[in-house]
Formats: C-alpha cells, structure tokens, sequence
C-alpha cells in the first residue's frame, strides 16, 4: 500500500529527496533506556500522581481544554510556515522556530508536572528539499510497572505545505493539516504526565510526513534496529476540521460546506486478522468503556475498512510496514483532497488558506474559525482514553482453537495471568463486532449460529477495573459451505464477503485458502446486476487470507448491488454480491 502512495511522489522530488536515513538518534541519551525498558521505575514514581483508572479517565475528560487547543493553534500561526525544508535559523520562523517552540512546551510540561517527562529530538540525516538534517520531537513519560518496556507512540506531523512539495516561501499555515494533530499530540503530553500508567508512552512530533512519511519512518527504524517493543501507535492527521471541502479523498465527505462534528474515521491495515484492524476496534471499544458516558457531546468512532483514504497515507504507515499495530485518526470531513495540480481544485487543504480562521469584523481578532475547539478536544480525549487503556492493560490472551460440536461453536484460549473475566467477541459482515459476551473461562460455546456464515473471533482479558487487553489473535472458520465448485471443496479455497459491505468508494475482498495447491491464474471480477464486467484483477492465492482492494468508479457506476466472482483457471468458482453506496 505504502508503494502505491508513495510512488508518484518519489518520481516528482527523485532530485530534493534522498531516500536513505542515517544517522538516526535521540538527542537526548537519557531516553535511550526508557525506550528499552532498562531503568529503575521507582525513579519515575511521582510523590503525587494519579493511579487509579477510574479516576484518570474522569480527570483526563475533565482537564483537556479546547481553549488550550486554540491557544496552542494560535501560537502556530506566526510561524507562517513549517515546511520541511523551510527555515531553521529564525527564531520566530520557519521549521526551526517551530520545533523549538515544540520542544519548549514539551519542557515546560515537565516543569509543572514534577520532572516525569523526557524531552528529546529524534535526528536523523536524509536529503529533503535541500536540507539535510531533520528532528522530530519527542517527549517520552515513563512506565512504571512490570509491562515498562512496551511502548505507546502518540504521533501527529508538524510539518506543513502548499502545492509544490518542495516550496518553502509559500505561507503554509497547515491548521487542519496539520497543527490540529500537534495541538492535539502537545495537550496531550500536558494533561497525561501527571498519570502513573505501566507501559512508556511517547508523544511525539514528526517532520517530513508531508514529503513522504519520513519523520515517522525514522522512529519506525530506528525502533526496529533497536529491538524498541512497539506496543500500538496512535497517528493523528486532520483531526480538527468539520467543514467538508468540495473535493476530498474518498471515501469522502457528501459535499461543499457539510458540517460534521460527532463522526471520527479510523483507518488501519489489514482484513479480519489484522492486529492494526484489531487496535481500531479496541479504541472504539474502550471509548464506550470508559470516557463515553462522561462526554457531553458524544462521538461516534467508525473503523474505516482501508488503512487511509484512497490514494493517501499518513506516519501510521511505516510503524505498520515494520509489523507494529497502528492506527490513524482522521476528521469525517476534510477541505479538499489535496490534489492542487487540478486547475479547478479550491479546496483549502495544501495550499495557503489552509488558517486558522478569519476576522469577519476587522477588529484585528479571528472570529470564524476552521478548526472547531471542541471537535478537536474530543479527538484528544479519544486518543488519551485509548492510550491510558493500553498501557494499563492486562496481558492478552493467546485464542488457541475453534471447534464445531454438536453443542456449537467452541472457543478455546489459554492466559498467562488469572483473569476476573474474558471478553470473547464475535464477527461476521463488519469490522465491529457483532457479539461480545463476557466470561470467567475457557471453553465458550457460540450457539445458533447461521450455517452458512464466515465468523471470525478474538479473546481479550478484563481486568479487576474493567479494562480490556489488547485483543488476540483472530481465528476464522466456516460452519458450512455450500453452492462451491468442487475446486474450492477440494482445496478449501473461500471467496469471503467484502468489508465493509456496504461500501463506500473502496472495499476489500478477500479468499481464504485453507491449504496450498496447485494453479496458473486466479482474478477476481466485479460485474453490473446486468451482467457487465466493470473491473478485473489478478489474486494471489496463498494459504490464509488473501486480499484485493476494490475501488469504485463513482463516476461512471451507480449505487447499488453489483457481484464480484472468483474465477481460477479460467473457471469461475463462486459469486457474492456487495452493495455500493455512496
């Protein structure tokens, strides 16, 4: 995937962007052993501090402040802009002013919260519009239980830009994209270091994203080079506008000026069995835990099936390139899809009206804003609710088995830690979950499930406080089937329902193979009602899931029902239907 968006911009800046990194460090060395988990955590044991879940989730609702949002917004704005390449001797503009103005809110967050956080650049050198040497900023705050050494990133790009990816005169504010994530990653870092939490949390600030990921990359790597234990990373991209553009990258929002300020996207990787998909359904899930009832003005939080809008990405990408789950938050409406080579695009997003707001009555103060407040204060609270849930919780089970019996479907997991209790959830159609039930011990027996269906399955602990673990593994099973050609009965080769269904611009469609065998071609067909091939492409039919991303044609096909065929060897083997809507 990260080819696919990656590839045009690397023919465009073949010549300002070199692609190695070297070089890649913390600049503070202090960090160093956090990261690893080689320290003494009585050292990080605040003498005041709040431990208590419950009370950290009311106190986390209670002290972000969407005037603190503004006032960090605004803060940005006399930086004009923040490109990568911009600016690093000012002290009041460009790239470099920006980052010191980062890395001192970082400080003066420890100053007032008894010394707990560690501030630190991650440099790196890589050829970048002309400039050589790039720092994101980190601000690292210590585990202090037994699971220390896995670690929780809250990231967010605070780099910006226009229309060429490489000017660095024209004033790239970037509010929504994205000072909004900053602003978010900064209040964040403020409120959440008085917690006493197990697992080590980083919150931090990456250059580059918007030259092709790089900031994100460097940590990414240097993780991996390392051995760092990458417990979830938690990406925030344009996550404080509500004002639909009149384009967006679909799947997009309905159309010029549509306000939405209660649905937030969250992208991931990967099918049924992927933990980045598993990660979104867990912050959606500890959202309805734990802060939901607490909230005034309630989000809804949708796990989007694709892992970022169509043609985009964003700095969950290289975390998950290297096997870490991975997450991204994104507003439900964007201004505009960022494609500024189309003569006609007049969305805000990429270039310069991408501000903060307006002053209407020219009394010298902004009165009209693009980024709500409150909207934004709601995201932080998603993100900080779910990064307190992961690193305070329980170890996760291991789901060892399913079985059909006579008396229904079993559920076998094993646990490493006593557990008050198992949240079992089942799914079929949707990324959610369609049960989710709660139990003291292994087996679970499913009953009166549909004899025709594909269900998938995952095991979390709960712990004495009501907190889920991560989820496990996923195992998927059919109860039967039926209607196939004696190809797919032999071999055991499934054509599953797309996800999502119904979909909107792109949905994935997947085959489960359940043994290797022997075949020259395999493609997948997406025809009209009326019969019309519309769409075909090759699969690679290996053992487990295998997957394509299918894109609708908005512009040239309709809503509704439409089939997609497996064909192998030229042979069809099976047919399902999916439902477009737009």
């Amino acid at each position: 995937m990260l080819r696919l968006i990656l590839l045009p911009i690397i023919i465009v800046v073949w010549c300002t962007i070199g692609i190695t990194q070297t070089n890649i460090h913390p600049t503070n060395p202090d960090v160093i052993p956090i990261w690893t988990g080689d320290y003494d955590p009585t050292d990080y044991i605040p003498s005041v501090g709040i431990a208590d879940p419950d009370v950290i989730f009311q106190d986390l609702v209670q002290s972000l402040k969407p005037d603190n949002l503004k006032d960090c917004l605004i803060e940005m704005i006399p930086f004009h802009t923040r490109h990568t390449g911009s600016d690093t001797l000012s002290n009041t503009e460009g790239i470099g002013a920006a980052r010191i103005w980062a890395h001192q809110k970082f400080e003066s967050f420890n100053s007032t919260n008894g010394e707990r956080l560690l501030v630190s650049y991650l440099q790196f050198d890589q050829e970048i519009c002309s400039m050589g040497r790039h720092k994101n900023i980190t601000a690292t705050l210590p585990g202090v239980g037994p699971h220390r050494d896995e670690v929780i990133i809250i990231e967010a790009h605070y780099d910006s830009r226009c229309h060429e990816v490489c000017d660095i005169e024209c004033q790239a504010h970037g509010m929504e994209d994205n000072a909004s994530g900053s602003a978010l990653v900064l209040e964040l870092a403020r409120v959440m270091s008085q917690y006493v939490l197990d697992r080590t949390i980083i919150f931090m600030l990456t250059i580059g994203e918007e030259q092709g990921l790089h900031g994100a990359n460097a940590l990414a790597q240097y993780c991996e080079d390392n051995d760092i234990n990458v417990y979830a990373v938690l990406n925030n991209d344009i996550v404080g506008g509500i004002i639909c553009g009149e384009t967006a990258s679909p799947p997009g929002c309905p159309g010029l000026n549509d306000i939405d300020s209660i649905n937030v996207r969250l992208y991931s990787h990967g099918f049924i069995d992927s933990p980045s998909k598993g990660l979104a359904r867990y912050v959606k899930l500890q959202y309805q835990d734990n802060v939901r009832d607490l909230m005034t003005v309630k989000p809804i939080v949708n796990v989007m099936g694709s892992e970022d809008r169509v043609g985009r990405g964003g700095d969950h990408i290289p975390f998950r390139e290297r096997g870490y789950s991975a997450v991204r938050f994104t507003s439900a409406n964007e201004h505009g899809s960022a494609d500024t080579s189309d003569p006609e695009y007049h969305d805000r997003q990429h270039t310069e009206e991408d501000i903060l707001g307006v002053d209407t009555d020219n009394d010298g103060v902004l009165d009209s804003f693009f980024v709500s407040f409150s909207y934004l204060n709601r995201n932080a609270i998603l993100n900080g609710n779910a990064a307190i849930s992961i690193a305070m919780s329980p170890e996760t089970p291991t789901l060892e088995s399913l079985d059909l019996t006579h008396e229904g479907l079993r559920v076998t997991w094993t646990s490493d830690i006593d557990c008050p209790q198992y949240a079992i959830g089942l799914r079929s159609e949707t990324n959610d979950f369609d049960t989710l039930v709660y139990v003291t011990e292994s087996p679970y027996f499913f009953k009166d499930l549909s004899d025709d269906q594909f269900y998938v399955v995952s095991v979390s602990c709960v712990d004495e406080y009501g907190i889920e673990s991560l989820p496990s593994n996923d195992l998927f099973t059919f109860d039967a089937i039926s209607s196939v050609q004696q190809v797919t009965q032999s071999h055991g080769v499934h054509l599953l329902q797309n996800r999502p269904n119904p979909f909107d611009d792109q949905t994935t469609i997947a085959v489960m193979v359940d043994q290797e065998f022997d075949y020259d071609t395999a493609e997948i067909t997406v025809s009209t009602a009326q019969g019309q091939a519309i769409y075909t492409s090759p699969i690679t039919l290996g053992k487990g899931i295998n997957t394509i991303q299918y894109t609708h044609q908005s512009h040239r096909h309709q809503d509704g029902v439409y089939y997609y065929t497996l064909s192998i060897d030229g042979l069809p083997t099976e047919t399902k239907t999916m439902v477009y809507a737009y």
